[in-house]
């Protein structure tokens, strides 16, 4: 391709419903040609396809910048793609060139790491502030349903705090078109406190187009001083300082395999994209016993206490279907809901609801066979609020039912599962606050874990 002309009008493209270029102005039309494309075919340009594809689900505007290759050179495009009722329109700015590498002192890549490298989870959002990009593994670890917010505002996800002149620094930073590092906000629902930073993304027109942002979970306030923790016979905040040293870590361990195994960046050997999956589950598996680790340790000190409010156990059981829906679909396992309708009242820890929820759900997708479904059922059983998660797997002895709520406690070591505390932990959980968790099962006829609180 010959060298950019900064002077001709922005290039277009549509690509169709299900991922076919249509039709393309001849600047992008040679861009797929180079990259073995042609015009009626699956976009050959994976950055373009992609935004496509995130416009599209979103139904909104999604504009950002991508880097393509054109040879030995690579271009920095900005892309703005706009979904419609045939396809995506794409308008296609920038087109200037640039070795195949990024200088060390680049500062938007810098920003990008630093932001990697200090926070809990990433976001981003369009010009309007909706939500374009949330990391799953977030929801999953902060008790949200990152799928179910794409889209929305970013209000939806965080409950942003004044500064103390009275102003949002994020809205004070998007007039401006500048960066911020200081907006205290709740993520909804769950209590727990963060700090947001973003930087703007400018488009070539020097419109604003959106923010590139990060959450850093605030400290919870400092425990008082206790005794050791005989119980579990580990040292003083020694799963503290294991989930600190560990978390980060482990993190970016699952994120770049995700990516890598998701071929973000192109395509890439199908043995090398399996292995990143092995990796991404290998880190999860390591991260799960380090959050075990850690319950473990809280609902075992002597002073261990849960505030109840009032929560409502259906708005629960949907987050934690929400959370869990992926991991049921790649097993082939359908998870009936309660119905946005569906309401009923209790007082519990929303959060840690939430957890021995997630947990029941995750054990019965874990056990049921492939087209099988996992059923929560609703019910006031006199002064208490019942969740009953019922799956189709192999079921549990009665000799067996004791076994399964002891620490470490497992019928069958053999078989792929956690670390054995999920369920020690969740009865330990229910039981703090005012409720129970207990089971019913027999071989053959599957399990049901109910989850009782006292009624709201």
């Amino acid at each position: 391709m010959n060298a950019p002309d900064h002077l001709q009008p922005i290039a277009t493209a549509s690509i169709d419903m299900v991922g076919r270029l249509v039709a393309a102005d001849p600047r992008i039309a040679e861009l797929n040609d180079h990259a073995g494309g042609t015009i009626g075919d699956t976009c050959a340009l994976p950055q373009l396809a992609e935004i496509a594809r995130l416009a599209s689900r979103l139904g909104i505007i999604v504009s950002r910048a991508i880097v393509v290759a054109d040879g030995e050179e690579d271009l920095e495009l900005w892309v703005r793609a706009e979904p419609g009722d045939s396809g995506v329109r794409l308008e296609v700015t920038g087109w200037r060139q640039r070795s195949p590498w990024r200088q060390v002192g680049d500062v938007a890549s810098r920003e990008r790491d630093h932001f990697r490298s200090d926070a809990d989870f990433l976001w981003e959002t369009d010009a309007a502030l909706r939500i374009t990009a949330l990391a799953s593994e977030a929801g999953a670890r902060f008790g949200f349903d990152a799928t179910a917010l794409a889209g929305q505002p970013i209000t939806r996800l965080f409950a942003l705090a004044e500064a103390g002149d009275g102003e949002l620094p994020l809205l004070r930073a998007v007039s401006g078109q500048g960066r911020f590092d200081d907006q205290l906000a709740e993520i909804r629902g769950t209590g727990q406190h963060v700090t947001l930073s973003a930087s703007p993304r400018i488009d070539p027109a020097g419109r604003f187009a959106g923010l590139v942002g990060a959450a850093t979970r605030l400290p919870a306030p400092e425990p008082a001083p206790r005794r050791s923790n005989s119980t579990a016979g580990l040292p003083d905040r020694f799963t503290e300082r294991l989930e600190s040293a560990l978390r980060t870590p482990l993190d970016k361990i699952i994120a770049n395999a995700d990516s890598i195994s998701a071929q973000a960046e192109g395509p890439l050997r199908q043995d090398y994209a399996e292995y990143a999956v092995d990796i991404a589950n290998a880190g999860r598996h390591l991260l799960a016993l380090v959050e075990d680790l850690v319950d473990l340790d809280a609902v075992e000190r002597p002073d261990f206490r849960l505030d109840p409010e009032p929560i409502d156990l259906a708005d629960v059981a949907r987050r934690a279907a929400g959370l869990l829906s992926v991991r049921a679909s790649q097993k082939g396992v359908r998870i009936d809901r309660p119905d946005f309708e569906a309401v009923l009242p209790a007082r519990g820890d929303f959060r840690r609801a939430l957890q021995i929820v997630v947990n029941l759900i995750g054990n019965a997708v874990r056990y049921s066979p492939q087209d099988a479904a996992v059923m929560i059922e609703l019910a006031q059983d006199g002064d208490h609020a019942a969740l009953t998660v019922t799956d189709e797997g192999k079921g549990i002895a009665s000799e067996d039912h004791a076994r399964i709520f002891d620490k470490f406690g497992r019928v069958d070591p053999s078989e792929p599962g956690g670390s054995g505390l999920g369920l020690y932990i969740a009865r330990r959980l229910a039981r703090a606050m005012g409720g129970d968790l207990t089971v019913a099962s027999a071989p053959g006829q599957g399990a049901s874990f109910t989850l009782r609180l006292p009624a709201g």
